[in-house]
């Protein structure tokens, strides 16, 4: 038998958005299908709003919102028609036409599924997933193919409704999605938690298991081409130069390695034309993490 998912073990809580992330093949869409009910498991115990997605019956199921990256919504139906369906199937249902306003809906509302864009129908799904008012909701790549301002106006909507206090379970590639909407991350692998804390802890490597950690940081700048920095930085900070005359310092800097860099332009007469510190990204981490082989 092969074991997809063993040794797993998550929480999200209401009012807080939840991010799972992990390689293609990690296990997050069995994990998330099985905390929603879609897939059997063979073992192990889930708790979804007090209870068993497996047993529970429509009252729990009516309570969730699942918006899935394919969609799933009927080729043929028009968005609006198809929403008020969906709505009349709960007892205290979003209002459609607040739904329809918010995310743009009523400006591709004559067109059928089949004929909306991709990030037409990531909108609609995202409705759709809504229109229940439900307690938790489970997004799978809320942002795929979605251009610049709806993207913005999704991002807003999901921060609305965490601070509303719902519970908001998102899987995304996208590290700069999890990065801006996840107040905290679990890391994936094989199966198996291999991380997981606040994107603070996780950009200083201050996990809840461990230590203080470091502040990871990239120190950018561009100058004459093939300096040789040895020994102006500690061993734990590589310096490379990615094309000629550009540099990035990589590690845990401080004060006095700034210091140490910057005393030994000005003693050898170079101004860098440019310079920028940047922190490490949820990215880093996760290549760091994960590897960085293509599954």
């Amino acid at each position: 038998m092969l074991r997809v998912v063993s040794g797993l073990s998550l929480t999200a809580e209401r009012g807080q958005v939840t991010a799972l992330l992990g390689a293609n093949g990690a296990g997050k869409t069995t994990t998330i299908e099985c905390a929603q009910g879609l897939q059997k498991r063979t073992a192990g115990s889930i708790s979804l709003l007090g209870q068993d997605p497996d047993s529970a019956g429509a009252g729990l199921r009516a309570r969730v919102g699942v918006m899935l990256q394919d969609g799933g919504l009927p080729p043929s139906a028009r968005p609006i028609p198809l929403l008020r369906h969906i709505a009349g199937m709960y007892q205290d249902p979003w209002p459609v036409d607040e739904l329809i306003g918010r995310l743009g809906i009523d400006s591709f509302s004559r067109t059928s599924v089949r004929r909306l864009s991709g990030g037409q129908k990531q909108r609609l799904a995202l409705a759709a997933a809504l229109v229940g008012n439900p307690e938790v909701l489970f997004l799978d790549e809320p942002s795929a193919g979605l251009d610049p301002q709806s993207r913005q106006m999704v991002f807003e909507l999901i921060s609305e409704l965490r601070n509303g206090g719902m519970g908001i379970i998102l899987t995304t590639h996208l590290m700069d999605d999890a990065q801006r909407l996840a107040d905290y991350v679990y890391i994936i692998d094989a199966g198996r938690n291999v991380a997981e804390g606040t994107v603070a802890q996780l950009l200083r490597h201050e996990l809840p298991a461990g230590g203080e950690g470091q502040h990871i940081r990239t120190l950018l700048f561009e100058t004459e081409p093939g300096l040789d920095f040895t020994g102006v930085l500690p061993d734990g900070v590589e310096v490379t130069e990615a094309r000629a005359g550009s540099y990035a310092a990589t590690g845990a800097l401080t004060p006095a390695d700034l210091a140490a860099i910057t005393a030994w332009w000005a003693a050898r007469g170079i101004m860098p034309s440019s310079l920028s510190l940047e922190a490490r990204s949820l990215e880093d981490v996760f290549l760091d993490i994960s590897g960085r082989e293509i599954r």
